[in-house]
């Protein structure tokens, strides 16, 4: 049997927060039921405390077709909202939402709707996640709430919530991954074309984006950088175009970034290399290109070096699931 997904509209909810998860849910049971597993899947189901119209922070109007007290729901899912925290103190919200999830299999929050399961108590003693920045917001009115305010998502038990708005995305395709094994996780990343998929644990901001936020004079450069990953990237080159002199930049950009020049090109690199990987690229050869290592026996090195493992052995590890 499919999975009843129900999704619980309220008023001033992110559309993205339903949106997204739902198109994971939608991509995944067309691959399942391409391949012969009909009763496979995810069936989603949207309530509300009454059924009718709600209107999202964006104006965008859904609808929801069942009262939420009526529908019982193998995975339940709450959307968060600019204010979710005063729809946290709304009784009928949260009675019906700790009702659900009585009657749930698995139970999710997506951004700020953390604020409502934890008003639900259902988040007590257990870790999570939600938008960075409400999360010592949270963890202040939460105090039994182990907060991670870094994570992309965390799946504590039954209990799951998510980072900001896109981050719900992420923990859709990793309970895909868990019900139906990687490699449709990963076909359903490539149709819905993401850039690439993001574990749990990896930081909400990138280390490159975190690093242009306190890198002043050098926030243009790492973009370069990042944008021509097969360029000359010596410390003369670099140097040259932050019109610095050699010596000059080889000190400063280690104290503005927390790198040396050498390394944080490698990492660059790297980065690039493992989202080629896991978006299923074949050729070792071509991936070393793309990431600027130019040939494979380099790309093998900075793998061994950097991640203590060769990117053969990275992809047989990332590739552990079983095929769609």
């Amino acid at each position: 049997m499919k999975q009843r997904v129900v999704f619980f509209l309220y008023p001033g909810i992110v559309s993205l927060d339903v949106s997204g998860p739902l198109e994971v849910f939608a991509a995944a049971t067309e691959f399942l039921e391409r391949s012969n597993r009909m009763g496979k899947g995810y069936a989603p189901v949207f309530a509300a405390c009454a059924p009718g119209p709600v209107r999202t922070s964006s104006g965008l109007e859904l609808l929801a077709e069942i009262a939420l007290n009526d529908v019982s729901p193998d995975i339940l899912v709450v959307p968060g909202a600019p204010d979710a925290e005063t729809a946290a103190k709304n009784p009928q919200i949260t009675e019906q939402i700790r009702a659900a999830a009585a009657r749930a299999g698995r139970i999710v929050g997506v951004c700020s709707g953390a604020f409502i399961l934890a008003a639900c108590g259902l988040l007590h003693g257990k870790r999570a996640a939600t938008h960075w920045l409400v999360a010592d917001r949270l963890a202040e009115l939460y105090p039994q709430t182990v907060v991670e305010p870094d994570a992309i998502f965390v799946r504590d038990g039954r209990v799951s919530t998510s980072g900001g708005v896109t981050a719900g995305i992420d923990l859709a395709l990793d309970m895909v991954e868990e019900d139906y094994g990687d490699r449709l996780a990963l076909e359903v990343a490539r149709v819905l074309l993401l850039y690439r998929r993001r574990p749990g644990n990896q930081s909400q901001y990138s280390s490159a984006l975190a690093t242009q936020v306190n890198a002043g004079r050098f926030a243009p450069l790492i973009r370069w950088m990042e944008a021509n990953l097969g360029s000359n990237m010596s410390v003369e080159c670099l140097a040259d175009m932050a019109h610095m002199s050699p010596r000059s930049f080889a000190r400063v950009f280690p104290a503005q970034t927390g790198s040396s020049p050498a390394r944080f090109v490698e990492g660059l690199r790297i980065t690039k290399a493992r989202e080629l990987i896991e978006a299923g690229a074949e050729s070792f050869a071509a991936v070393a290109q793309l990431a600027g290592f130019g040939c494979e026996e380099r790309l093998r090195k900075a793998f061994i070096r950097r991640l203590g493992l060769s990117p053969h052995q990275y992809r047989s590890h990332f590739f552990k699931g079983e095929q769609p």
